[in-house]
């Protein structure tokens, strides 16, 4: 088990520490301040839309959306992101890179609230990329370690890919709608549902949450995101990163949700998440990475309860979302005081800690009771709903119920894993001195804790004022959720004793279940981490073949594979063009302008059937030059000028330089060069015709019509291509001559450069000496 590298009893480093610290408490405490001003406004089930144009052309705006939705996942991801702030300055006080953590941390809760608060699928897109280069930078903190930078890495690749696919879906969406706007997006179900193109989008969008949010198959990158320190994993784990996916469904219910295929999908995939992750929690020994496969299991459960129609479901999944941050970060705090103040965090390794550390006890127990569901507290609230959520899915309510009742119960052992196993035993020798941690370690999880048992108190403080108002954003039609401690003796309280009784007993059985589950993964051949590992491996050989087979470094392979493939393309074009007159009125042309073809005609044979390299460059020359006349007899002397100082330039740099490179006395290669030969004349048949059939095509250009128009008031000259390039496209001509001035500071680099002379090599010498 790798341990964590944190300094806590330090003091700070200096001003840098203090004024980043205080900047980042700052933030978050005010934009939560601020979110708490709108729940009035947002309860009346109005929502707030404001924001300035982004991107015109393209109608993109950087707006805002401020409903029930964007309004519950702002507040978490601002207060939780205080406490875990508050935290993260006790836990890292003094250590030397803090202020680049402190800044990381900004940005990955900067990129969450543009997240949630997103009204645009383009800003929400944009946002939700920032969150996955925050976390990668956060997850590989500690990048002197080889488990940090992997785990990074894996984060980041995974998540950037179904971000790529969530901007496709994206972009289909609202190609569809005719809007990027939320407001547009959500209110056109029908037409999104009537596309033909609607289930790619839904494929498209799911891979994108399902990435995010740690979802079967790609559920294996967030334990190994433990790799970050404890604060990070906090944040993340409760309110962050992997709540964007949650919060993608959520959004995208009103527009994309209802269909078959969302309601299968979400609650098969979901099911059999929160399944197989809960049995994995149940083998681990590391107390973070056993509360970070629990957070992949309460993924799976809300899932799965998205995947639904029944508004008590919904209203399950909105609750057990506020329940599972307060008890996460509570309970990952706990066990970054525990690793912080023993310097461990494997289960075999600790005991007896309640008389040491008597107040991280308490809060580890009522995070844990939260979290298995215990009244008083706002967790039993949240899984009574589950459970008559799970009842009320239409489509699968016996899978769906079983699944919540294994998966809760697990929950449960785990529970009591972490808040008690730590704290009951016979104490380590070497764990004697142990002590308590100082309050700013202990006040994050404290109130983190309160609020689970204060809202299951009293949950009418946030029923109508949070869930209510969220679960009617992603219904979208108005709801009204009554929250209660006591629904009366029926079948959701049979169903959480028997989630009781069955978390008991497999936390007594955990030894025994832990060590059958070892067994069963010793027998399997390979788990998803290491197929990943297989899989990264492969695509590096295939990346190492395609480099030694196509990257080579031989130039004329390369111009080679350019010229042909551009020949076939150019005569895939020509033969679905429908065919066209291949007559050409020979009798237009003049004496001058035969001359200038025979001249382009003679340097071409010439400089196939030299040998000497300096004739076959002055062969190309004289073709050149061919190629100037003609335009300049067909009114283009510019284009002429130009071809003729290129000419003049490639020639003279070539004869100075020729007698200087090696092995370039002779053009290399005897006799006849079939292959460049066929290619030669494919190139040079294919884009004749191409011209020809270009040429016959009726000139349809709006701006031809605009430059002649212009280029005398606008700006003051006759000649219209010189206008273009000087006036109209300065920028671009400027960036060409730019481009002929650093070739040209090239060119005298290599004529200054002294290069050896090529002499034989004598081997009788070497034999000698």
């Amino acid at each position: 088990m790798d341990t964590e590298v944190h300094s806590g009893d330090q003091p700070p480093t200096g001003w840098g520490e203090r004024i980043w610290s205080l900047a980042l408490l700052a933030f978050p405490l005010g934009v939560t301040l601020w979110l708490l001003l709108l729940i009035g406004p947002v309860r009346e089930y109005a929502p707030l839309v404001f924001g300035i144009s982004w991107i015109p052309s393209l109608g993109v705006e950087l707006n805002l959306l401020i409903d029930g939705l964007s309004l519950l996942f702002g507040l978490l991801v601002s207060g939780v992101g205080f406490f875990v702030a508050l935290y993260a300055k006790f836990y890292l006080r003094g250590h030397p890179l803090i202020q680049r953590f402190f800044f990381y941390l900004f940005l990955f809760m900067l990129g969450m609230l543009g997240l949630v608060l997103a009204g645009n699928l383009i800003t929400l897109f944009v946002f939700w990329e920032i969150t996955t280069i925050a976390s990668y930078l956060l997850i590989g903190f500690n990048h002197e370690k080889a488990s940090a930078r992997r785990s990074a890495l894996q984060a980041l690749l995974i998540t950037a890919v179904g971000g790529l696919a969530l901007l496709a879906g994206l972009l289909l969406l609202g190609m569809i709608v005719g809007s990027y706007n939320f407001t547009e997006v959500l209110a056109a179900k029908d037409k999104v549902h009537s596309h033909v193109l609607y289930l790619p989008i839904l494929i498209l969008v799911l891979i994108g949450a399902f990435t995010k949010s740690a979802q079967l198959p790609f559920h294996f990158w967030l334990p190994n995101a433990m790799a970050a320190p404890t604060p990070v994993s906090a944040y993340l784990h409760s309110a962050t990163m992997v709540k964007a996916g949650i919060y993608l469904l959520a959004r995208m219910c009103p527009v994309l949700g209802g269909s078959a295929a969302w309601l299968l999908t979400l609650n098969i995939v979901g099911a059999v998440t929160a399944v197989i992750a809960a049995i994995l929690a149940m083998r681990q020994t590391d107390l973070k990475l056993a509360l970070a496969y629990t957070t992949v299991v309460a993924l799976g459960i809300l899932v799965m309860f998205l995947g639904s129609e029944a508004s008590v479901a919904i209203a399950a999944a909105i609750t057990f979302i506020l329940v599972h941050s307060f008890y996460k970060a509570a309970l990952f705090m706990v066990v970054g005081i525990i690793d912080h103040q023993t310097g461990t965090r494997e289960l075999t390794a600790l005991g007896g800690l309640g008389k040491r550390l008597p107040i991280t006890f308490a809060i580890a127990v009522a995070a844990g009771l939260s979290m298995a569901g215990f009244p008083p507290f706002l967790g039993f609230i949240g899984k009574e709903l589950k459970y008559e959520g799970a009842l009320a899915i239409a489509e699968e309510p016996t899978f769906v119920a079983w699944a919540a009742v294994f998966a809760n119960a697990l929950m449960v052992a785990i529970a009591a894993t972490v808040a008690l196993r730590p704290f009951w035993g016979r104490l380590p020798e070497k764990l004697q001195s142990v002590r308590e941690a100082s309050p700013g370690l202990w006040i994050s999880p404290l109130v983190m804790a309160l609020l689970g048992l204060t809202f299951g108190l009293a949950p009418a403080l946030i029923a109508d004022t949070l869930v209510g108002p969220a679960v009617t954003a992603t219904m979208g039609r108005e709801e009204s959720v009554s929250l209660k401690l006591w629904h009366g003796i029926n079948l959701p309280l049979v169903m959480s004793i028997t989630t009781f009784a069955l978390g008991v007993l497999a936390f007594y059985l955990q030894p025994q279940i832990r060590t059958l589950l070892n067994w069963i993964a010793n027998w399997l051949p390979a788990n998803s981490d290491t197929q990943w590992d297989r899989g990264l491996d492969l695509f590096k050989r295939g990346a190492a073949l395609h480099t030694r087979h196509l990257q080579h470094g031989i130039l004329k392979h390369y111009l080679a594979a350019v010229f042909a493939v551009a020949s076939v393309l150019l005569l895939w074009g020509l033969m679905r063009s429908g065919g066209f007159d291949m007559t050409v009125n020979w009798e237009r042309l003049t004496v001058k302008e035969w001359a200038a073809m025979a001249l382009v005609f003679a340097g071409s044979l010439v400089a196939i059937g030299c040998r000497a390299p300096l004739t076959a460059i002055c062969s190309l020359g004289g073709m050149g030059v061919g190629i100037a006349l003609i335009f300049l007899f067909f009114g283009a002397p510019d284009v002429a000028i130009t071809q003729l100082l290129v000419e003049t330039l490639f020639l003279v740099l070539v004869a100075l330089t020729l007698h200087r490179l090696p092995h370039a006395t002779e053009v290399s290669g005897r006799g006849f060069r079939f292959v460049d030969a066929l290619l030669a004349v494919s190139v040079g048949t294919t884009v004749s015709l191409t011209i020809l059939a270009v040429l016959q095509q009726p000139l349809i250009s709006p701006t031809k019509e605009y430059f002649e128009l212009a280029a005398v008031p606008e700006a003051f000259g006759r000649n219209i291509v010189n206008v273009i390039l000087v006036d109209f496209r300065a920028l671009d001509t400027f960036g060409e001559v730019v481009v002929v001035l650093v070739a040209a500071v090239g060119a005298a680099a290599l004529l200054r450069r002294k290069l050896k002379p090529n002499v034989p090599h004598d081997d009788t010498q070497e034999e000698q000496a």
